[in-house]
């Protein structure tokens, strides 16, 4: 786990705790949360997710979060740019200037022809865990979201992961559930209602991908994320 000085707070996530007062019993794992993505991404990893029902469009909303620019603009490395000049001087050149810096993330049920062979053939609740065992390396983070902190399916691929060496964030509702117990961390919003923990859910997402852009390509790092 990688730990965040409370002097270095993001500014992303005190904007949250400000507009979510009933959320600052959970600042220290929301600045750990951000410091284990900030830790994947500027290691190369990248972030498997997964959830059932809305809980899988929130790891959709994720994706599209983290794979493009968000709040800030995400330019390519310097480096990038110029191979793309250099395959084809005029299409490259185009196409450099409208591709934006990304996080490597990906949806684990946008799977469809894999999901129903595997669901039909070997174990519905063993699908997430499947695919993080052919995509998961170590580095890599998994975020399970379930509001109940049961759903088996993301309870086994949180298993799968730590067995691979990747680290594993947890999003739930209260209590964490039995997933709260193969974490590194779990986000336990303070709510029981499904929809509630799930309205909850989506500002917290949002500040931790914030979080992250800025930690990125934020001013203060564009040496760092080789902004042109």
């Amino acid at each position: 786990m990688i730990p965040r000085d409370s002097c270095e707070s993001p500014a992303a996530i005190e904007q949250l705790l400000r507009r979510y007062p009933r959320l600052l019993p959970l600042r220290d794992v929301l600045l750990q949360a951000s410091g284990l993505m900030a830790g994947c991404a500027r290691s190369g990893g990248k972030f498997l997710l997964c959830g059932n029902g809305g809980s899988a469009a929130d790891a959709d909303h994720i994706v599209g979060e983290l794979m493009k620019s968000f709040v800030r603009t995400r330019p390519l490395p310097l480096s990038f740019s110029r191979a793309l000049e250099q395959t084809d001087p005029f299409l490259g050149r185009a196409i450099a200037h409208k591709l934006q810096g990304g996080i490597p993330a990906l949806a684990l049920h946008q799977q469809p022809a894999f999901s129903t062979a595997f669901l039909n053939d070997v174990d519905p609740y063993l699908l997430y865990a499947q695919q993080v065992a052919v995509l998961g390396s170590p580095g890599d983070l998994f975020w399970g979201i379930s509001t109940s902190g049961d759903a088996k399916n993301v309870i086994y691929g949180a298993i799968t992961a730590r067995a691979k060496g990747m680290q594993v964030i947890g999003m739930t509702g209260r209590t964490g559930g039995q997933l709260k117990e193969h974490c590194d961390l779990c986000i336990c919003v303070p709510e029981d209602e499904t929809y509630q923990i799930q309205e909850l859910h989506l500002p917290v997402y949002h500040a931790l991908c914030m979080s992250l852009e800025d930690e990125l390509w934020g001013p203060e790092h564009e040496s760092l994320s080789g902004a042109r």
